[in-house]
């Protein structure tokens, strides 16, 4: 893989950049984190280098002054929303994440239910946390938020909140999802810190846009095609423009809802500390880029990604035609089309000559190897196999699983229980390949091959078992397939 993201040069700057906004503040900042603080993997597709977890990575430079607020709508503890990336509801989550940031020696001070209106599961949900030991407060719902502000900065607003105790120079106020109220939260605590005599402060951290980036810049396309479903769109920040004179790229709610703000902060303190919602910002991301070539490939590969992944979901059910269109015309900007992945090209031209599955990978020296299913594997289990003997030089007639070896597994998954596809997939795969790396060199050595995959990009002609594609993710690999589903 080709790096394009100094990462060390980010936790460095990122962490000085927000040490600096809480001294403007005179030492208490509420840090609103919009997008993921682990797991970030979209960060670390488009930015080569960039490391999954590198906010988090970031802050605990910061832990020792830091506190974290994790923030959960009422309205989503009542209709059991769930993460779609992790399979778990919101509730749930917040747990997760307390968890994580725990065992990464940060203090979890509390959870606010925002969105409260007296709802049954909500007063349940409390209950539960607090047996836990968990701080728990509530946050109301406020009639015309946000645009209501004489009731919003008043005692029958922001004053009826819970006032959330907090005690760090920094309050970092998360949540499981979009929509959770993390804004709200940081507002409020502004209004009733106010009232006790405290001017903290607020700030807002988010990767993308790339606010130092060119609007069509591909990194900031990619980010419009991750949130397609969304329908957010990039665009330039008038505030700024007008402030300063100089270009800055925000997104259409954040400018929106500006105004707002300004509004907000103007019934709090009698200024806006603000002229423009970069101000608001504090993210250093665009300059820690070390090859903007490097950056602007993986961002079109992502484009590809998000385009493949919206026709998926249409051939699933998902009504989602207008994600697809806006993914199109990204595209466009772009000038690119789906055969600018080399390895769809390839996984294609192999189809029309076997007519059964096939899959292709573009390994990180642009060799393309390709494969096909077989009465025995998956496609993307034999390309598993054809990849890792290219790379360890074994020679590609060598059958690494035997088929007497093979065979009785098919008998376990269709006989005993109850499998339509006797076919192994690549974790089956994998574990016959651990068990006869015991004894077999070559096994061993196609094993040894598999850090290798990472950043490469493969390509399947039908949509894969989950099993496959969580699989390929591990292993770093992007994956597309065609929104076919398999006979």
């Amino acid at each position: 893989m080709k790096y394009g993201f100094d990462n060390d040069k980010y936790i460095r700057i990122q962490s000085e950049h927000i040490k600096e906004r809480i001294a403007q503040f005179k030492g208490k900042l509420y840090l609103e984190l919009g997008g993921k603080l682990f797991d970030d993997h979209h960060a670390s597709r488009v930015l080569p280098g960039f490391q999954p977890d590198s906010k988090l990575r970031m802050l605990k430079q910061l832990a020792n002054d830091a506190e974290i607020l994790i923030v959960i709508s009422a309205l989503d503890i009542e209709k059991n929303k769930v993460r779609q990336d992790l399979g778990i509801t919101y509730d749930e989550d917040v747990l997760r994440l307390r968890n994580e940031f725990i065992n990464r020696g940060f203090t979890v001070s509390s959870v606010v239910v925002t969105h409260y209106n007296g709802q049954k599961s909500a007063d349940l949900y409390r209950q539960r946390l607090e047996h836990m030991g968990i701080k728990v407060y509530y946050h109301n719902t406020i009639e015309g938020y946000p645009n209501n502000v004489a009731l919003i900065d008043s005692d029958e607003g922001f004053g009826k909140d819970d006032y959330v105790e907090t005690t760090h120079p920094l309050v970092i106020v998360t949540a499981p999802g979009p929509g959770s109220g993390k804004m709200a939260v940081c507002l409020s605590q502004l209004y009733n810190e106010h009232k006790r005599g405290i001017e903290a402060g607020y700030a807002k951290f988010e990767t993308f846009p790339v606010w130092s980036l060119p609007l069509k810049h591909p990194v900031n396309i990619a980010y419009e095609a991750a949130t397609a479903d969304l329908n957010d769109v990039n665009m330039i920040d008038p505030f700024h423009m007008e402030a300063y004179g100089k270009v800055a790229i925000n997104y259409n709610r954040d400018v929106e809802i500006f105004p707002v703000l300004n509004a907000i902060f103007e019934g709090i303190y009698g200024h806006c500390p603000y002229k423009s919602p970069t101000d608001m910002g504090v993210n250093m991301v665009g300059f820690c880029i070390s090859d903007d070539e490097a950056c602007c490939e993986a961002s079109k590969q992502e484009i590809i990604r998000r385009y493949y992944t919206a026709l998926n979901k249409l051939a699933e059910g998902a009504v989602n035609e207008g994600e697809i269109n806006k993914i199109s015309l990204l595209m466009q900007q772009s000038k690119i089309t789906t055969d600018y992945r080399r390895c769809t090209q390839a996984a294609k031209a192999r189809k029309e000559k076997s007519d059964v599955p096939c899959s292709a990978i573009e390994l990180n020296d642009g060799t393309l190897i390709d494969a096909s299913s077989s009465p025995l594997l998956g496609t993307c289990a034999s390309l598993l196999l054809n990849a890792t003997k290219y790379l360890a030089g074994i020679d590609h007639g060598l059958k690494l699983i035997p088929q007497d070896l093979i065979e009785p597994i098919q008998k376990t998954k269709t006989e005993y229980l109850g499998g339509k596809n006797p076919r192994l997939h690549t974790d089956e795969v994998l574990v016959a390949l651990s068990v006869l790396s015991q004894h077999d060199v070559n096994c061993r050595r196609a094993l040894a091959m598999l850090p290798e995959l990472r950043g490469c990009q493969a390509h399947s002609t039908v949509m894969v078992s989950e099993v496959d594609y969580k699989i390929f993710t591990k292993l770093g690999i992007g994956l597309t397939c065609d929104p076919v589903k398999k006979g």
